[in-house]
């Protein structure tokens, strides 16, 4: 093992040791390594990060800049015990390749939702057709993760107390998430289906693809896809397309929309929906309400009438 392989492997158990997963960011760090070993570097250099982040010529600024940042995170952790490392800087990649690439949130009207779940009901197969539906519906009233979602066991509902546990989720934080009675018995319709094709469980999944093992996300997505599609959904524009994702944007937005129609303080309830939502703090919920029109509106409305008010 090369010295540069001790230090990524130290560095991605102290971040996992805090909280990240970094499914994504090993094989890249990996790969990286790899890289350095092919040409005999012992350090990080800018000069050798940019040839590796750039090596895909056909990718994106985009994808190049995230390659980069792989690289980045690490070199800063090695800098401290290695002076030799350099940090590449941040503007080492043309602005093209800055956050303004960033996906724009697809956020669903009530009519797009329901022309999804009766497209999801107009699939062939029986079992995925309930899957598909059930699954977009519970997405779209409880703002969960679509991992999260796939990753539910059989025993993570708890039909009494009317809650789901969400298990070791983002940062391995747990949560409850409560649900309406009418959530509960769509999971319960979508169970007793599931168990009259699958009698004979292979896995412990809520949620389960066609042939009775976990539902994949490649597979969810495809069919998201296509029901999109089918449901006459179009982008928005080149960065605001409907995603599964943006479920729960919507959530989040149609949340805070009735807070402000229902005349309460929002500000002090926001840290109860970033807890519903697993976040770690409200600033991580500021993003998904930063999309909305209506909720500027509303808050304008909002500093409007208090500033008419009488002192």
């Amino acid at each position: 093992m090369t010295d540069l392989q001790a230090a990524a492997a130290q560095y991605l158990a102290t971040r996992r040791a805090v909280g990240f997963k970094l499914t994504h960011v090993e094989p890249l760090l990996a790969d990286f390594v790899r890289f350095a070993g092919s040409r005999n570097a012992t350090h990080v250099t800018c000069d050798l990060a940019l040839q590796w982040a750039t090596a895909p010529q056909d990718a994106t600024p985009a994808w190049w800049k995230g390659r980069l940042c792989v690289v980045r995170c690490f070199a800063r952790y090695l800098s401290a015990v290695d002076p030799a490392t350099e940090v590449p800087p941040t503007d080492l990649l043309p602005r093209q390749a800055s956050g303004s690439n960033r996906a724009e949130p697809y956020l669903y009207s009530d009519a797009e939702v329901s022309a999804l779940l009766a497209a999801a009901r107009s699939i062939r197969s029986p079992l995925t057709a309930a899957t598909c539906e059930t699954l977009i519906g519970l997405l779209a009233v409880t703002g969960m993760r679509v991992g999260e979602a796939l990753h539910l066991d059989r025993g993570d509902l708890d039909r009494v107390r009317g809650v789901l546990i969400v298990r070791d989720s983002k940062f391995d934080r747990s949560r409850e998430v409560a649900l309406h009675e009418s959530t509960l018995a769509a999971l319960d319709r979508y169970g007793r289906l599931r168990d009259v094709h699958h009698p004979t469980p292979q896995s412990s999944s809520l949620f389960i693809s066609h042939t009775g093992g976990r539902l994949s996300y490649r597979t969810i997505n495809w069919h998201f896809g296509r029901l999109v599609r089918k449901a006459g959904l179009a982008p928005r524009s080149g960065r605001c397309r409907p995603r599964m994702q943006d479920l729960r944007h919507r959530f989040a937005c149609l949340t805070v929309q009735q807070w402000y129609r229902d005349g309460v303080d929002v500000q002090p309830r926001l840290p109860l929906l970033s807890t519903y939502l697993g976040h770690i703090n409200p600033a991580s919920t500021y993003w998904y309400l930063s999309a909305q029109p209506d909720l500027l509106h509303a808050a304008a409305t909002r500093l409007e009438s208090s500033l008419r008010e009488p002192v």
